[in-house]
């Protein structure tokens, strides 16, 4: 049984974890990550400046806290919105990605994708960047190659649907924060609507029709 001073000095750490990468996590989003300083951070959380790199040895440490803390946040929020809503066909659930991302455009702190953002800023070479970037990425692919998954297609029709619905988001999420326009959600997602009408028309179409539709494709 670990002694009281010890499980104290454990559970301390745990919340200047937390309490770091909350504060972290909006000051890089706001303003950039090389922008914002560790003595910024601290006075934003308000903790001491010894107990913050007992939390974390180095900036590039905190960084990809952050970052893989906003996946998780991100996917836990995309998740909820899907589940809140009676929504009647997979298309629907599919298309619903896209309403999410026009309630997200509209927030007053939406600065773009934190993900698209810091590898923009940082790039291929910080690896404490790059890598959460891409596994992010991948899983945001994923949960909509699920939600794919549920019309029904071909395992190619789908996987191919599923790359250009995430190639489509993600231009939608470079495009919101330059025009600063919650339309750019809902012009993509009548693009995606068209994209998954032809695929599922494909489905049910006859051999010879799949045929003509992909040569039109």
């Amino acid at each position: 049984m670990e002694e009281p001073s010890r499980t104290g000095a454990v559970a301390e750490a745990g919340e200047d974890r937390a309490t770091l990468v909350a504060a972290a996590s909006d000051l890089f989003y706001a303003h950039g990550i090389q922008a914002v300083g560790m003595d910024t951070v601290r006075a934003a959380a308000g903790v001491p400046l010894k107990r913050v790199y007992r939390a974390f040895r180095s900036k590039d440490e905190l960084v990809e806290a952050t970052l893989r803390g906003r996946d998780v946040d991100l996917a836990g929020s995309i998740r909820r919105f899907l589940a809140l809503r009676a929504l009647d066909s997979p298309a629907e659930r599919v298309l619903a990605v896209f309403d999410w991302m026009h309630e997200w455009f509209a927030e007053d702190t939406f600065r773009g994708c934190a993900f698209i953002n810091a590898f923009g800023e940082l790039g291929d070479d910080a690896a404490h960047v790059a890598g959460p970037v891409r596994a992010h990425k991948r899983a945001f692919r994923a949960l909509i190659r699920e939600l794919v998954g549920e019309l029904d297609l071909d395992a190619g029709e789908a996987d191919s649907l599923a790359e250009r619905l995430h190639i489509l988001a993600n231009g939608a999420m470079v495009t919101a924060p330059i025009t600063g326009s919650v339309a750019t959600a809902d012009e993509a997602k009548t693009t995606a609507q068209v994209l998954v009408d032809a695929a599922t028309r494909r489905r049910t179409a006859d051999p010879s029709d799949r045929r003509s539709a992909a040569v039109a494709d």
